[in-house]
């Protein structure tokens, strides 16, 4: 055992020896020089980008590297291709503009795709005009944070989403800001992860929209001025605190939409000026304890189809109505 221990410390101190920094400027290839660096470069490299505007057709990364930007240099899909696909596990993405993404009615088309890996970092960067911003696939443990997503979404047919993760687990998105996407956030069979401190606003449909997706936790996000505020749906063992849903307002709208969702926790949250606060449609076993619900039309709908929920603690001001439901 003590062989070995040492055999892989000797490993990792000669491989952190032999990464070398690669250098990216604008030198009339704009086209292909970034995708030919990252093929030059080792595992464990670090590729900075320079400055200036790259429009590659697409940029692949297959191995763990640190593509790391100076000033923000444009990397400029045309409106025509996914930008840059990241198949490898230990790759950091850090302080780039990637922008103007293909817009697709059929193929998922991202700024950043993250397929099949894990252990990637998308850090500091700035998605502008893009159709998915970051979409992750079958991907864990992978981090998301400190970027802008903004994008000039006006209908949900000619949109995607902000930061959209499928099939996934351990997960975090952390201090994003993102806003004119069709949903900020939107997980489907995600697991064990983590939303915090984001500020979702002005998405065509949801700030955040899960659906079959267990056992994670959102705290001390924003969600203001969505299309219909934030849903979660076919899920269970959820837990939201400290958020805040604020001006979610419309004829359909409401703060948080609760679908058939079960042994869930929502405390310290705050509602805001929406249509409804919390509108509570078969869930069961969801505990609610010391929310604020401040001028909202109706503070909270809980339909008939919701058993053994607990509201403790809460309180409310200045809605139309506090607290209404469809049965007895």
């Amino acid at each position: 055992m003590k062989i070995n221990r040492l055999w892989l410390l000797l490993l990792l101190n000669y491989s952190t020896a032999r990464a070398a920094t690669w250098t990216v400027k604008p030198d009339g290839d704009n086209k292909h020089q970034l995708q030919q660096t990252i093929d030059r470069a080792g595992a464990g490299d670090t590729i900075l980008v320079y400055p200036g505007l790259y429009k590659p057709d697409q940029v692949v990364i297959r191995k763990p590297l640190h593509l790391k930007g100076i000033d923000f240099p444009v990397i400029d899909g045309s409106k025509k291709y996914e930008i840059i696909a990241i198949v490898s596990p230990g790759v950091v993405i850090e302080g780039l503009q990637i922008q103007n993404s293909g817009v697709s009615s059929y193929k998922d088309i991202a700024a950043l795709s993250v397929i099949e890996t894990h252990g990637v970092t998308i850090r500091g960067n700035r998605f502008l005009n893009n159709f998915f911003g970051v979409y992750v696939q079958l991907a864990r443990n992978c981090l998301i944070e400190d970027n802008v997503f903004k994008s000039n979404a006006t209908t949900e047919l000619n949109a995607a989403n902000g930061i959209h993760c499928w099939k996934s687990d351990h997960i975090t998105i952390r201090n994003n800001h993102i806003q004119g996407h069709r949903d900020g956030i939107y997980f489907e069979f995600v697991t064990q992860s983590l939303i915090e401190n984001n500020i979702s606003e002005n998405n065509i449909r949801y700030g955040l929209h899960f659906m079959f997706s267990h056992e994670d936790t959102y705290r001390n996000n924003i969600f203001r001025h969505n299309g219909s505020g934030v849903a979660v749906m076919f899920t269970k063992r959820v837990t939201m605190t400290g958020n805040t849903f604020e001006k979610n307002w419309g004829g359909a709208s409401y703060g948080l939409l609760l679908k058939e969702i079960s042994d869930s926790y929502l405390a310290g949250n705050v509602f805001s000026k929406n249509t409804i606060g919390i509108l509570a449609d078969g869930g069961t076993r969801i505990k609610i304890e010391g929310n604020q619900f401040r001028n909202n039309g109706w503070a909270m709908k809980a339909l008939a189809n919701c058993e053994n929920d607990t509201l403790v603690r809460n309180n409310f001001t200045g809605n139309t109505f506090d607290i209404a439901t469809n049965g007895t």
